[in-house]
C-alpha cells in the first residue's frame, strides 16, 4: 500500500509503523462528495477533530480519515465557506488539497461515507467488494444508532477492532432498518450556496458524526 498523502491521512510514511510511528494495525475512512471541495472536506476535517478531542492521540488510535471526489476538482483548495464553516468548529482546515476519486481509495478504505445515495451507488459500481463497508454518511449514523454499544468490542482491544465491529455490525442492520423516507439519507450540495446554507450544512454533518465517532471510540462527546 501507498502512503497517506500529505495533509490527507495521520503521520508521514508507509502504514506498516516501520520507520514513521503510525500504528501497524490501521482503518482507513474514506469520505466521498461531488468536487471534494465542500461535503466531503468538511466531513474528513470534522471527523479528525472529534477523533483527536475523544481520543486525544495524534494517531487516533490508527484511524486514518481521508476524502475524495466522484468528479472531484483534483489539486483544488476547499471552497471558502467551507473553510469557515470548519473554523466554526475550531476544526483545522489547512493543507487540504482536492481529490477526484480513483480505484486505489476505495480498495484501501474500510469505511467509505459518502454524501448522497448517488455517491454511494457510484462507489459501489467501482467493484472491489465495495457493497458492505460503504453508506451514505446519514445511513450508517442510522444503523449506529441501533447497535448496542455493549457488543462491540472495548476501547481496550483497540479502535480498529471496534471500528471493524462497527461496520460489520451496520452492514448486518441494513436490510432491516430503513429510512422513512429516501431523502433522510442524503447531505445537500451547498456549492455555490451563501454561507448561512454552508453553515446548516455543517451543522447537519456534525449531528450525523457525533454518534458515529461516539461508536467508533466509545467515548461521548465533551459536554
Amino acid at each position: 500500500m501507498t502512503a497517506p498523502e500529505a495533509g490527507r491521512g495521520i503521520g508521514n510514511g508507509d502504514e506498516t509503523g516501520t520507520f514513521t510511528g503510525l500504528p501497524r494495525d490501521t482503518f482507513r475512512i474514506l469520505h466521498v462528495s461531488t468536487g471534494n471541495v465542500c461535503r466531503s472536506p468538511i466531513t474528513e476535517r470534522l471527523t479528525r477533530h472529534a477523533l483527536a478531542d475523544r481520543l486525544g492521540d495524534p494517531l487516533w488510535g490508527g484511524l486514518i480519515v481521508e476524502s475524495a471526489g466522484t468528479w472531484g476538482h483534483e489539486g483544488a483548495p476547499m471552497e471558502a465557506n467551507a473553510e469557515t464553516v470548519l473554523a466554526d468548529f475550531g476544526a483545522d482546515a489547512s493543507g487540504f488539497v482536492g481529490r477526484e476519486l480513483l480505484d486505489e481509495h476505495v480498495i484501501r478504505a474500510d469505511l467509505v461515507l459518502t454524501a448522497t445515495r448517488d455517491h454511494r451507488a457510484q462507489v459501489i459500481s467501482m467493484g472491489h467488494s465495495a457493497g458492505l463497508r460503504t453508506f451514505t454518511l446519514k445511513e450508517f449514523t442510522r444503523l449506529v444508532k441501533a447497535i448496542d454499544p455493549a457488543t462491540l468490542p472495548p476501547l481496550e482491544d483497540g479502535v480498529v477492532e471496534r471500528a471493524r465491529a462497527l461496520v460489520r455490525a451496520a452492514a448486518a442492520l441494513r436490510g432491516w432498518l430503513l429510512a422513512p423516507t429516501a431523502e433522510a439519507d442524503e447531505v445537500y450540495d451547498p456549492y455555490g450556496a451563501p454561507l448561512t446554507f454552508f453553515r446548516s450544512i455543517g451543522d447537519e454533518i456534525q449531528q450525523a458524526l457525533d454518534p458515529v465517532v461516539t461508536a467508533l471510540t466509545g467515548v461521548p462527546a465533551r459536554a
